[in-house]
């Protein structure tokens, strides 16, 4: 089966790279390996656009506030930059937990979308989190994918038209409903994305929930219940779970003191930002002060 060809892809690569203990591996600047031994817990990262194959193993994953647990032969499909939070719960030295990883590129999908006829959007509900099965057609194209890394001249000539056509099948696939929802540039969906592109590239600043409303086209009750329906949180709540974040990522990576951490992602109150940063993770953000070797600083977060 294709899931057992790209497993086994997968060990070669990371043992290829002789770091046992490796936990990720780039293998283009859309394509991400990850590899782990053993059970993890609880981690909260951005996701943004990807396609995520779990080829073995199990996680558990917290979106929209309900726990899924997602095992191999399943993947993922992610249309909308989401906070998530998820921990490996299946791994083993033997039969460790693996999963691949893409990135979505919206305007491929948009010149596919434009070259092709257009792409129903109602079939099925549309969903930022899609759960299913793995496509074979995408599965096996991965493969190819992967195949591809010995071989500078067959990524310079078949990299483009395999990405192409991996979107192309995510498009047209049972998990591409809000893909294509995202394709007509005046929709509820495609209007949502854009506020939350407005609201990660300016979360370290207070932000005017009428005027990204505005941004959005919407009036600001209708915005609300859209952007929740979308991220599972309020417009509000999603920044603050990113300034939880960058900030979790500068005290462990051992940047910043506690202090600097909360002015640097926005706030004004170090005591009100520990608080919070309690209530986000379960403990104070002076434990997550000691640097760690493993930290995954890529500005794209793959996630587990």
């Amino acid at each position: 089966m294709a899931s057992s060809n790209l497993i086994n892809l997968s060990n070669a690569y990371f043992d290829a790279i002789n770091e046992p203990n490796s936990q990720f591996f780039s293998l283009f600047p859309d394509l991400f390996l990850a590899r782990y031994f053993k059970p993890t817990e609880f981690e909260s990262v951005v996701y943004e656009p990807v396609i995520c194959l779990i080829l073995q193993g199990t996680k558990e994953t917290t979106i929209k506030k309900q726990p899924i647990e997602i095992g191999s032969g399943q993947s993922i499909l992610i249309s909308h930059d989401l906070t998530i939070s998820s921990r490996i719960t299946k791994a083993s030295k033997e039969s460790p937990y693996i999963a691949l990883v893409m990135k979505i590129d919206l305007n491929i999908l948009r010149s596919l979308h434009e070259s092709t006829e257009s792409f129903s959007t109602t079939q099925g509900k549309a969903r930022s989190f899609e759960l299913g099965g793995i496509d074979v057609s995408i599965s096996e194209a991965l493969e190819r994918y992967l195949k591809l890394i010995n071989n500078p001249q067959d990524v310079k000539i078949l990299r483009p038209l395999i990405v192409k056509e991996i979107h192309y099948r995510l498009l047209t696939g049972s998990q591409g409903t809000m893909l294509r929802h995202l394709m007509w540039r005046n929709s509820q969906t495609s209007n949502i994305y854009r506020a939350i592109k407005v609201i990660r590239e300016n979360f370290k600043q207070p932000i005017v929930i009428p005027e990204i409303a505005k941004h959005a086209g919407m009036g600001v009750t209708s915005f609300h219940t859209h952007f929740k329906s979308v991220t599972g949180t309020t417009p509000l709540q999603y920044q603050k779970a990113l300034r939880m974040i960058e900030a979790k990522q500068m005290l462990i990576a051992g940047r910043h003191s506690v202090s600097s951490a909360a002015f640097e992602v926005g706030y004004e109150s170090p005591t009100q930002f520990s608080r919070e940063y309690k209530r986000e993770f379960g403990h104070s953000p002076a434990d997550d002060l000691t640097p760690c070797d493993n930290v995954d600083l890529l500005t794209f977060q793959v996630g587990q």
